[in-house]
């Protein structure tokens, strides 16, 4: 795998901490944003594919995440985390002058990448949304409806067919295995529906990669807010029986090998 690196900054409610996966003479700049209760630890896999492609990788703990501080999976407005993710971009920048940057996210983060795209499109390379948190997410209106959220944890099992990847997930100590928050479920739909009213991606390349038996975040709910959102130049793939986390499915080669081949294309 490829070495990384990790650093701390002052960010928008505490200390965040990053992640860097170096490479002296980028093509790209990646920012990977990972998803709800996981952590940037869990991308080691999709930032080494992405540094054997000529890439820099960064990413950092959301607030409230993994290795950066504040309550755990405590996120009262999204615009924040967007606006941390929007110093490791600054960074990255600072590091490498006039590379390109792809913003990669996944649940939670694809999400985050959308709202990111709106606000920082006009920087951006390209942009993939993996399995995002857009449209309609079900469990939102849920379990609002209760006033104290009720402990419904993640069956592992729905992450991956391949099984090792639940095990490690429930076993991960980084990895929030509580209930949901109301501030946080509250936040989230203000930013869904910020999202579907904050236009267009205009001609920023996306690439909406999704698994079909995704019960986490089904599809079905998923597919009017990439609609809602995509530009000029929007490539879909879908994989008949992958299940949330495609970066760690089964066939995780054949999709990254479309995330690489969709970049070169961008680029």
């Amino acid at each position: 795998m490829a070495e990384s690196r990790e650093h701390t900054f002052t960010g928008t409610k505490g200390l965040n901490t990053a992640r860097e996966w170096p490479n002296d003479r980028p093509r790209y700049l990646a920012l990977l944003i990972h998803g709800y209760g996981e952590h940037i630890g869990r991308y080691e896999y999709v930032a080494d594919r992405l540094v054997r492609h000529g890439a820099a990788v960064y990413g950092i703990d959301h607030m409230g995440h993994g290795k950066s501080t504040g309550d755990r999976v405590l996120v009262e407005n999204f615009e924040d985390v967007v606006t941390d993710v929007h110093t490791v971009e600054e960074r990255a920048r600072a590091d490498h002058p006039g590379v390109p940057v792809v913003v990669i996210g996944h649940s939670m983060g694809g999400m985050i990448a959308a709202r990111y795209a709106q606000r920082y499109g006009d920087g951006l390379a390209a942009l993939v949304l993996s399995g995002p948190v857009i449209g309609e997410w079900e469990i939102v209106p849920a379990l609002l409806a209760y006033e104290e959220p009720p402990d419904t944890p993640i069956d592992p099992a729905t992450l991956s067919r391949d099984l090792s990847v639940g095990t490690a997930y429930a076993a991960d100590p980084l990895v929030w295995h509580g209930p949901f928050k109301r501030p946080t479920l509250e936040a989230f739909a203000t930013t869904l529906e910020t999202i579907a009213k904050g236009g267009t991606l205009g001609s920023l390349p996306t690439l909406w990669v999704h698994g079909a038996d995704d019960e986490l975040v089904p599809l079905r709910g998923s597919r009017p807010g990439v609609e809602a959102i995509k530009g000029t130049y929007l490539t879909e793939r879908i994989y008949e029986g992958a299940r949330h986390e495609v970066f760690n499915e089964t066939n995780k080669d054949e999709v990254l090998d479309d995330v690489t081949s969709f970049v070169d294309r961008a680029l």
